[in-house]
């Protein structure tokens, strides 16, 4: 009865966390995939005047399948995901351009690898080349992906300078659809390093950016609307890209016009000038641990 704000989590709480890889955009342009849900079943919608995914539309789906831990499993008739639901949809979107999970794995076999942490925001695997050398492929953050990129692969396979607008445009558009957005690189190297350091993450070229949809769950909207009448603010508070934040808040009925303050913004307020801001949020994005706390001791 005392309760004034509740601070959610989005994904898996005010969302399924059902993920399916519906956008996938590199330099040639943008595909489309067809299905729902972890069934590797589905058509790619090619750019007008494509017969085939490009090259660098390729490089990209190897990269999500490559650099993933995840597996998918059919379990009587339903398709299930053992691991991070974004590197299930990852792989059921390769099967839909044909690439087979176990044969890439096998023609490219891992090395070493740095896993996912909110720190850095990436994940990048080391892989045998079947041709020799090895290959550097990343994944996260679209924005920190970029940051480490000098290069972009174009729509040929062959690189090119980065095209920071394009970029942004495409991350702006899929987010504003309230997709979440993942970014991918790759780095080739000629001989194999004995270990895979950070060092190694760098001079990358970017692959581009897939966007994955994971819709509200109806009773989190049902639980906004309840919460809003008993005069009890909802606060959405996610790692998640800012403008994909700010849409599902608009789905899940938590403001009309969401403001939308991220982790950046929360290092330069001062814990004097925070609790106002924290009031007058309702979405806060690319959010640390750390900044959670400092939000909801504001609030506090």
């Amino acid at each position: 009865g005392a309760t004034t704000v509740i601070c959610s989590d989005k994904t898996g709480t005010l969302t399924r966390n059902e993920m399916t890889a519906r956008r996938v955009v590199s330099a040639a342009g943008t595909l489309i995939a067809e299905g729902a849900g972890y069934a590797p079943e589905g058509a790619l919608a090619l750019p007008p005047g494509h017969a085939a995914p490009s090259p660098s539309a390729e490089w990209l789906l190897q990269c999500g399948l490559l650099c993933n831990d995840a597996l998918l499993l059919e379990r009587d008739g339903h398709w299930q995901v053992d691991g991070d639901p974004m590197e299930g949809a990852l792989i059921a979107l390769a099967a839909k351009a044909g690439l087979t999970h176990a044969t890439v794995r096998a023609t490219w076999p891992r090395l070493d690898e740095i896993p996912f942490d909110a720190a850095y925001r990436y994940m990048a695997t080391l892989h045998r080349a079947p041709d020799g050398g090895a290959v550097l492929f990343v994944k996260g953050a679209p924005e920190q992906i970029l940051a480490l990129c000098g290069r972009q692969l174009g729509a040929g396979g062959e690189a090119e300078p980065l095209d920071h607008r394009y970029w942004d445009d495409a991350i702006a558009d899929a987010a504003a659809a309230g997709e979440r957005v993942l970014g991918f690189a790759i780095r080739h190297l000629e001989t194999e390093p004995a270990a895979l350091g950070f060092e190694h993450v760098g001079q990358l070229a970017f692959l581009g950016v897939i966007g994955f949809i994971d819709p509200p769950r109806q009773e989190a909207i049902a639980a906004v609307a309840d919460c809003h009448a008993a005069g009890i603010a909802v606060k959405m508070i996610t790692g998640d890209h800012g403008a994909t934040a700010a849409a599902i808040a608009r789905q899940l009925g938590i403001a009309e016009n969401p403001q939308v303050v991220t982790g950046r913004d929360l290092d330069h307020v001062s814990d004097a000038d925070l609790p106002a801001l924290a009031r007058q949020a309702s979405v806060f994005a690319r959010t640390s641990p750390e900044h959670k706390l400092r939000v909801v001791g504001a609030l506090q």
